[in-house]
């Protein structure tokens, strides 16, 4: 038997074919849903009528749907496939995987059915109630026992740099959906938020702006970490910057979220820090990108007909142009213009 089918039969493979099937599932239904919100902005009838298809109920649907649906089996996918491959051991715990798995794709059902029917906390990337909010910080317990598990039971002593920014943003999104979903259960749908007020808000956008931070950054550069240097079959460009990279943005990120809260009830104080600490993640942020680009140093040739080191590097410039536009947009005077617009 050659090496490689020795490998192939060590690694459990199954449960990140069933994600990313559903990663490519769950992209087409939050996109079609996005659409036809998007075109009830220029045609409102299109909703029929019908309340569960209204703009307001359907609208967090199409988020959840694109950021935790279709993102999350992405992110729970490569990070299966990652940290196997990175420490060389197959995935601890088949069983409790195969639960993430199905437990993920019974939030995401319970969620397409509570929305439209109007169950709702009213907080942005936090609308599921309770009881949803319970079964997500089951399953999400149950990923890091099987990553961290994997980590903890490699065959090689390093801890390759993916697998950080995967492990950050396991824990992260479990701190912030914990703190952010506290709330005092009244009925099997209809719960109220464990805090009130500016409290309320500070703590939601702390969620919400880290979401973005963890979620969908944090996870997503570890596919960076790992993906660019396989694909271009190049080491990363900069490992003393790769450390830099994630220490910065980890302890940055967390600051920022009063930057979603500029000319509020929010005390001015909170809304300059959330300024600050957004504009100085603009260098971790460039950082990153520019380590993965500069990985293709001597290999850019290969861009000339390798599709997917096209998708990754076009995917890195649109990260650095949106991490270019955040910090310009968290400046008070620039966010004069364009907050509370559709921009």
């Amino acid at each position: 038997m050659s090496f490689a089918n020795t490998k192939a039969t060590v690694y459990n493979d199954k449960v990140v074919r069933q994600f990313a099937i559903m990663t490519v599932v769950w992209g087409v239904v939050g996109m079609l849903v996005g659409v036809i919100i998007a075109a009830q902005l220029t045609w409102p009838e299109l909703n029929l009528g019908i309340p569960w298809l209204s703009y307001g109920r359907l609208r967090p649907l199409h988020t959840n749907a694109v950021i935790f649906a279709f993102g999350g089996c992405g992110l729970f996918a490569t990070a299966y496939y990652v940290v196997q491959r990175t420490c060389q051991v197959r995935l601890f715990g088949d069983g409790l995987a195969a639960f993430t798995f199905w437990g993920w794709q019974l939030v995401i059902v319970a969620a397409a059915i509570s929305l439209p029917l109007g169950y709702t906390q009213s907080k942005e990337y936090a609308e599921l109630e309770w009881p949803i909010d319970i079964l997500i910080a089951l399953v999400w317990v149950a990923f890091a026992v099987v990553f961290f598990g994997t980590v903890g039971t490699r065959r090689v002593k390093h801890i390759y740099v993916a697998n950080w920014f995967y492990g950050a943003f396991i824990i992260a999104v479990a701190l912030l959906h914990i703190v952010n979903s506290a709330a005092l259960p009244v009925g099997a749908f209809t719960s109220y938020s464990a805090y009130a007020g500016v409290q309320d808000a500070m703590v939601q956008w702390w969620y919400g702006h880290n979401a973005v931070g963890f979620f969908l950054t944090a996870g997503f550069l570890g596919m960076m970490y790992y993906f660019i240097p396989k694909q271009a079959e190049r080491p990363v460009y900069s490992y003393r910057l790769s450390i830099v990279h994630f220490w910065a943005l980890i302890f940055t990120y967390m600051w920022a979220g009063p930057h979603h809260l500029h000319y509020t009830a929010l005390p001015d104080w909170a809304q300059s820090l959330g300024m600050v600490f957004s504009l100085i993640l603009l260098a971790p942020s460039w950082g990153g990108m520019i380590n993965g680009i500069m990985t293709l140093s001597g290999a850019w040739h290969k861009l000339r007909d390798d599709p997917i080191l096209r998708f990754l590097i076009v995917s890195l410039s649109f990260y650095g142009m949106s991490t270019f536009e955040g910090p310009m947009m968290s400046i008070k005077t620039v966010n004069a213009l364009s907050h509370y617009t559709d921009w």
